[in-house]
């Protein structure tokens, strides 16, 4: 095999942002795999090139032009970044690759627009793209392993490129590691719920706790376990025996079943500092938050006791909800979320909406099925700036007037006042502010005011969202092209519009080819 030049894109955010915010966290929001798959190719003998997109600048270390393949990762709100970027260095001449989440859930939209999309990858499959490195055109060739890689490079094979990316980071430096795959619950909305938990090597973990610690004076590391701790004292007893107690400051995600208080005071003798639990909803997902068939107001005051206790322990805790469930209904579970926050006022609160994103979950096949997904354009499906399925019981002006009463909530002055009181530790508060008043917060509440305006006086907004069209809205295009900005020019042609129902249509196609 001739040696290959390869670029790598970690497409890290799809718009430019000066928000001092942005500015300050998004080099800390780098995904691990874009530097797995530059190792790989260095140890096949190529030319590697790895760079980030951050958003508010055009590229960090920009890549050669005269690349033979580019591999761009990205989320799906980063899509049509992405799609435009491959368009842009097949232009050049290079075989462009998809990975990533965006490749996971859209892979028959992405095949347009991209040479090789990946699904599960491990070494082979990027071997075998390396070795038959040709144009796929008009549609590009899909690709996966049967299941997740069994083992990954670590933080010190990974240390240049980690290195590099702490560099960008102007304040916090958080270090990537992840100690397992999958997860073990089955939310039927989570991209995570259909792939098998699997523990990587405790031995490589330890291996780089140790590293971390001759390299930096206080590490900052961030678990990217979708769920971290399922196998708790194995974790804590690598931790424990491969550095002294509370040396590194941990962050992590994971489950309010596992956070007992005996559970969260060792983590808190082993440096865990932040943690974001998923409290997702007062009706269902109660084996996450081990409370069972305890609903509503119960639910409420058994969790808000709980993170309570964390945070007696820990500094930081993110709760993480999802709004517009179909268990949900009227403004009872808006006001439960009201109540908690009051009852718990030291916890920041990240809210979603209810997102199908393509494949990604057994629950997006029923919503194509009921006719319920709307094409809302890539760009805005980050949870937040909109949402694609339509809600089983609320009209859309309900619900988004029930979304902005609540962040108005969560977010008024005298929420961030309480959050600051009851947080301790000088950079949780800070932070805490900065990401209330930020996009996250304020922000959040300006965009969903826009929105509901727009469902009263845009007739071609309203009927996009009422199904009766799937033109997408002005408002959308304009937002697109504005945050593409040169980029816009690269964007493919038919690539603002996506097939919503597409899983369904290849579920059917194989069922009827099977019979």
């Amino acid at each position: 095999m001739r040696k290959l030049k390869v670029g790598v894109i970690d497409v890290v955010a799809k718009s430019p942002s000066n928000r001092w915010y942005a500015r300050a966290m998004r080099a800390n929001l780098a995904s691990i795999m874009p530097q797995v798959v530059a190792i790989w190719c260095q140890q096949e003998g190529h030319e590697v090139h790895l760079a980030y997109r951050n958003g508010y600048q055009e590229m960090i270390e920009p890549l050669p032009d005269d690349l033979d393949v580019v591999f761009i990762s990205a989320f799906t709100p980063s899509a049509h970044l992405s799609y435009a970027l491959s368009n842009y260095y097949r232009s050049k001449g290079a075989v462009t690759v998809l990975g990533g989440p965006h490749a996971r859930c859209y892979p028959e939209d992405a095949a347009k627009y991209f040479d090789y999309v990946l699904g599960f990858t491990d070494k082979e499959i990027v071997r075998d793209v390396l070795q038959n490195c040709e144009p796929q055109r008009p549609v590009g060739v899909c690709l996966a392993a049967n299941s997740q890689p069994e083992s990954l490079p670590g933080v010190e094979e990974r240390w240049p490129y980690v290195e590099r990316l702490l560099r960008e980071a102007p304040m916090i430096k958080i270090v990537p590691m992840i100690g397992s795959l999958g997860c073990p619950y089955t939310c039927a909305f989570c991209v995570d719920s259909v792939v098998k938990y699997q523990p990587l090597d405790f031995d490589v973990m330890k291996s780089d706790l140790r590293f971390l610690m001759t390299k930096m004076k206080r590490p900052i590391v961030g678990w990217h376990d979708p769920n971290f701790g399922v196998r708790f004292n194995d974790y804590m007893g690598a931790i424990e025996e491969a550095i002294p107690p509370d040396s590194i400051d941990f962050i992590a995600e994971s489950t309010l079943s596992l956070l007992s208080e005996s559970n969260v005071q060792r983590m808190r003798r082993n440096g865990f500092k932040v943690i974001l639990p998923g409290i997702e909803s007062w009706f269902d997902m109660g084996n996450k938050s081990k409370t069972g068939k305890t609903v509503g107001e119960e639910k409420v005051d058994r969790i808000s006791e709980q993170v309570n206790m964390i945070l007696r322990h820990m500094t930081y805790l993110q709760a993480n909800f999802v709004n517009g469930l179909d268990s949900d209904e009227g403004e009872l579970p808006f006001d439960l979320t009201k109540s908690f926050l009051d009852k718990a006022p030291g916890s920041f609160p990240a809210f979603s909406m209810l997102t199908s994103f393509g494949r990604s979950a057994p629950l997006n096949l029923m919503y194509q099925q009921q006719d319920r997904l709307i094409p809302v354009p890539f760009h805005f499906l980050d949870n937040n700036a909109a949402m694609n399925v339509r809600p089983k019981n609320y009209t859309w002006p309900e619900f988004y007037d029930n979304m902005i009463k609540l962040h108005e909530h969560a977010f008024s002055k005298k929420a961030i006042y309480r959050r600051f009181r009851a947080n301790t530790g000088r950079i949780p508060k800070m932070m805490n502010v900065l990401r209330a008043i930020s996009m996250e917060g304020w922000g959040k509440i300006e965009h969903f005011k826009k929105i509901r305006t727009r469902l009263d006086e845009d007739r071609q907004f309203r009927a996009f969202f009422e199904q009766e069209t799937t033109e997408v809205p002005d408002f959308f295009t304009e937002k697109i092209k504005r945050d593409l900005g040169p980029m816009w020019d690269w964007l493919p042609e038919g690539a603002m519009f996506h097939d919503p129902h597409a899983y369904m249509k290849s579920e059917m196609k194989t069922t009827a080819g099977a019979a």
